[in-house]
């Protein structure tokens, strides 16, 4: 099956135009079935395909697996099998009639357009170095939806501000986000005068900068985020991934299909992308 595999990702990454993350997300997971039928079929107790992937099921929940998980698997499982169907090399989908673990995903916390100003405001009202970076950090987030490590982990060059886009990466995966004409003025005189402000050493490439003039962590822009928040008097619950959620929220909202919304958040499932389609929770 390793052969089917290795034609089934290099359709992901050929005709779907998956990202690096999906197809490495995708491969993970069906190796690990892969290793687990051979395993049981060597011990000559199962021997069709749909009682080894029911096994299987059992095999996930065994190894401690949330339900979120196994149902993750089950579903790259599931695309692989309609694949080989699609390509003639299986009858039929042996996965047909399995139920995947049910999962309760809870609603997105966010913020509304009142709620992420009154945060906004806060970093707005004060003249340091860092409150004026923290402006631009929090408007690239909930222009963008970025994770809080792609935002900090943005370098000079990958900015193209004259095409008003930007690279991003998570892991191996690079995807090119958009940014609003008005992003893009903030970004620039960023960069022409407030990370001046914080650059100590001209071979620094990070964009956002700490106190001390280097790449700012992931760690100490959630604190920051929380800090402004009860500031703002949002509460405490409010982080770097609530901005992303209203993000998100705010593009299903406008009409934007999943699979653009799935590539722009960077998602590897679209199951992932599918839970902004609930009602959501907002933070007051």
């Amino acid at each position: 099956m390793k052969r089917e595999i290795a034609a089934f990702l290099d359709y992901l990454a050929r005709t779907r135009s998956s990202s690096r993350n999906t197809v490495a997300a995708y491969q993970n997971d069906l190796n690990q079935l892969t290793d687990f039928m051979v395993s049981e079929q060597a011990k000559g107790l199962l021997s069709s395909h749909e009682e080894l992937l029911l096994a299987y099921l059992v095999h996930l929940k065994g190894k401690g697996y949330s339900p979120a998980t196994s149902a993750r698997k089950v579903a790259s499982a599931r695309t692989f099998f309609k694949y080989l169907v699609e390509t003639g090399k299986l009858k039929e989908n042996p996965l047909r009639n399995l139920v995947s673990p049910h999962v309760n995903k809870k609603a997105p916390h966010v913020l509304s357009q009142t709620e992420y100003l009154q945060l906004l405001a806060v970093p707005q009202s004060l003249s340091t170095p860092e409150a004026r970076r923290d402006v631009v950090m929090l408007e690239v987030l909930y222009a963008t939806g970025l994770r809080a490590s792609e935002v900090v982990s943005l370098q000079l060059s990958d900015l193209d501000l004259d095409h008003s886009t930007l690279s991003c990466r998570q892991g191996d995966a690079r995807r090119r986000v958009h940014l609003t004409p008005e992003v893009c003025r903030l970004v620039e005189d960023y960069l022409a005068n407030g990370r001046l402000d914080l650059l100590y050493d001209e071979r620094e490439t990070a964009v956002f900068l700490n106190r001390r003039g280097h790449q700012l962590t992931r760690q100490g822009f959630w604190q920051i985020v929380k800090n402004y928040a009860i500031r703002a008097g949002l509460g405490d619950r409010v982080t770097p991934h609530t901005l992303r959620h209203s993000f998100a929220v705010r593009k299903v909202q406008s009409g934007t299909d999943l699979r653009a919304l799935q590539h722009a958040l960077g998602h590897a499932y679209i199951s992932s992308t599918r839970v902004y389609k609930q009602p959501v929770s907002k933070m007051t």
